[in-house]
Order: structure tokens, then sequence, then C-alpha cells
């Protein structure tokens, strides 16, 4: 009995043995996995926009996913042993650009209803559409050829006032790509079909005004244990009120345009215009409220009554005021990447080219609060390496880098291109 015993113990011990070999070949192939390879792109011509501004004969260094290091005129120093290196042989390099005010990966085919997770008719503030979000759509990459690397989803919502909440992803096309749910609260203003725009703008202001109360005798009750919580509708407007959230404002007419900045003045809230085609129209008052504007150079035609003032040079009349401007493509997916085309335009009508970069990184970053939109130290590595000027028609994405590590933009449209254009001797159709 003592022997099988013996026996058994030398078992259990050969076994366990081995267990811990294992396990620690595991943890050391995982750490290995998780470890993002060190990243060199030297001799590019880099847009940092930022202090340093355009570099030459520039190097950027990218280490854990981050830019480490920026080096001017082919500056280097020798210790540097990056595990790929990319001679950018002149190329422009900018940071990624980042999308706003689409549905990209809630929507596949807009003409079937069952790819569409945009809105809903019970939806109200309280609306996380990034719960629906699928990395893996087509669109991602199709998006990608067009230089942007993140962005901003604002889904429609119901028939509240509140349209639901905005979210922030990065397009690598991973599971976890969403960076940020429940960002900022949206709200759509303006000309109704059926009623008038004056209740919509009084339930605004009343649902601040209650919530403002609700904080208030809160913050005086004297015994803090009996305050009843908030309920879940109230929190993301007492999260406004606190300048915790922004509010994504659609709102195109100057009347709307200015009650607005009258409950940012009385709330302090933090607003960002959406659309307002008739901002020039009161772009001091803008410029006075610090509020930024995210519109589009191309949208110039009036589809409304509300929209009767844009004009293609209105994104370079805002810049030269002092409006902080994010340019954002028209359209809700599936072009979106004509950002850089929107941008062009914005160009051909009297912005800087500087002001046009900012506009599609920079500015998004600062007002959405985001690490990346610059090539500096400390920022995400989202990077695009251009063959041209980014805002040419006839301009490619070479290489593009999402958190350092690289990505493809080959898209389904081009698979379907070499599928159906590939010599064989079958019939075209039956190529794969």
């Amino acid at each position: 009995m003592k022997k099988n015993n013996l026996l058994i113990s030398k078992s259990l011990l050969s076994m366990s043995k081995r267990f811990a070999i294992a396990g620690a070949l595991a943890s050391s192939t995982l750490v290995s996995f998780v470890q993002a390879e060190s990243l060199l792109i030297m001799n590019a011509e880099v847009h940092t926009v930022a202090s340093q501004g355009i570099l030459s004969q520039a190097s950027v260094y990218v280490e854990e996913g981050k830019i480490s290091a920026v080096y001017a005129n082919g500056e280097v120093p020798k210790d540097i042993q990056a595990d790929s290196t990319v001679d950018a042989a002149g190329r422009i390099l900018t940071p990624g650009f980042i999308g706003t005010n689409n549905i990209l990966g809630l929507v596949e085919v807009g003409a079937v209803s069952r790819s569409r997770d945009a809105s809903d008719k019970k939806a109200d503030i309280t609306f996380d559409a990034s719960l629906a979000f699928n990395p893996k759509s087509t669109l991602i990459p199709y998006t990608r050829k067009g230089g942007i690397t993140s962005n901003i989803v604002m889904p429609h919502g119901g028939e509240s006032l509140f349209k639901g909440q905005s979210f922030v992803v990065n397009l690598s096309g991973e599971f976890d790509s969403v960076i940020r749910a429940n960002d900022a609260v949206i709200v759509e203003l303006g000309s109704k079909r059926k009623g008038s725009r004056a209740l919509t703008l009084q339930k605004l202001a009343n649902a601040l005004e209650d919530a403002q109360k609700a904080i208030a005798k809160a913050e005086k009750a004297k015994d803090k244990s009996k305050n009843k919580e908030p309920k879940r509708k109230e929190l993301p407007v007492h999260a406004l009120l606190k300048g915790e959230k922004l509010l994504l404002a659609y709102a195109d007419r100057a009347t709307d345009i200015l009650a607005l900045l009258k409950l940012k003045e009385q709330y302090q809230l933090q607003i960002v215009l959406v659309g307002a085609r008739d901002a020039l129209l009161v772009k001091e008052e803008i410029v006075a409220a610090k509020v930024p504007v995210m519109t589009s150079a191309i949208d110039n035609l009036p589809n409304s009554f509300d929209s009767l003032h844009g004009s293609l040079a209105m994104v370079a009349e805002l810049e030269k005021a002092g409006v902080k401007v994010i340019l954002s493509p028209s359209g809700e997916s599936h072009n979106i990447n004509q950002l850089r085309y929107d941008a062009g335009v914005a160009i051909a009508n009297g912005l800087s080219n500087t002001s046009a970069l900012a506009a599609v990184t920079a500015n998004v970053a600062d007002v959405f609060k985001l690490n990346t939109g610059r090539i500096t130290a400390g920022k995400d590595a989202n990077l695009v390496l251009w063959n041209n000027d980014p805002f040419e028609i006839s301009t490619k994405v070479d290489a593009m880098w999402i958190n350092g590590k690289e990505v493809s933009t080959k898209s389904r449209q081009d698979a379907l291109r070499d599928r159906y254009t590939t010599p064989s001797d079958m019939p075209r159709a039956y190529t794969k």
C-alpha cells in the first residue's frame, strides 16, 4: 500500500512539473504575442500637425503602438534597432484621418433593413449603438482607402429629442476596436414635418433646467444618503451639465444656432454644432462662444429652408474668423473615404492645406479628447503614408498603421476587380 502511494505521489509530482513548464511556455508565448513590434519610418516628409510643422527627411519611431520619437533632417540615433523599417523615399506621412458624423459599422446595405442598426423608433438618450458595431463590415477596409484610421460614429436614434450617444472606434477591423462607448449626447434641432421647431428647443431647455434643479437639490440635501439615484435617462443630461459629455447638436438655421449658444452660456455646456449651414450669418457669436463646427465643404446646395446660406467658401471663412472646424463628408457610411475630397474642395475655396489637415485630424482629436491626430511623441501611432498630396484626387494610400500595426487597404471592391479581370480559361464570372 505504501509502495502504491509513493508511485502515485511521484506521478503527481511529474504531472505538476509538466504543467508548470507548459504554463511557463504559454506565458512566454503570450508575452511575445502582446508585445507590439517596433517600427521606424525613415526619410519621410512628415506633416506633424503640431508645433514642429512639416519636417523634411524625417523619421518616426514607434514602440508599443505609440509614437516614441520624431527625428528631423535625417538624424536617427544609431542605437535604435527597430523590428521593421520602412523607407518612405520622401513621400508624405500624416496622422491618420478621423471620420465623423456617420454610421459606419452600423449599416452594410442601406436598402436592406436587416443590415441597419443606427436607429430604432424607441431609441432615446440612452441608445448605445456601439453594441451593434460590426468591425468586420466590408465598408471599413473601403473607408481605410481614404486614409481614415479612426471614426466618431453618430447613430440616428429614434423619435425622442435625444438621438442617443456617439461612440469612438479605430478602423483596425479587430473585435476590440471600440475605443469609447456612450461618448457624446446627440440632439437634432430644426424644421419638422409635423409640429414646430419651437417645441424641440423648449424640450431641450426644460430637460437641462430640470436636471440642474435636481443636481442642486441633491447637493443641498443635509442627509446625502436619502438622495434618490438619478434615472438612467437623466444620467447623460447630468453629465452634460457637469461638462463630462459633449452635446452634438444638429442645427442649420441661424436662429437655432443662436438658441444653442444661449443654452451653452446659461448651463456652461460643451457643444459642437453639426451641419450649421447658416453659420456664416452668426460666425462672430460662434467664435465668442468657442464652439466648434462639424460640417462639409461640399454640401453648399440648400436641402431645406434651414440651409439657404451655405457656400463652398464657408469652411474657409469660418476658419479665418477663428472657428475650430471639423470636416465631415456628406453621406452616411458608404463614401466616408471621400473625406479627403471634402478637404480638397475646401482648399480650392480658400482653406490652407495646413488647416485642412488639422480639420480631419488634430481638431477632431482635440474636441473629442483622443490621443491621436498629431505626429508627436506619446500619441497613438495612427499613421498614413501617401504617394502624393493626400488632398489630390489621384493620390493613394501606400501604407497605413493603426496603433503601430500595419493594416491593409484592400477592399471588397478590389477583390471583385481582381476576380473578374484575372486571365483564365474559365468564364470570368467563375474566376476565384
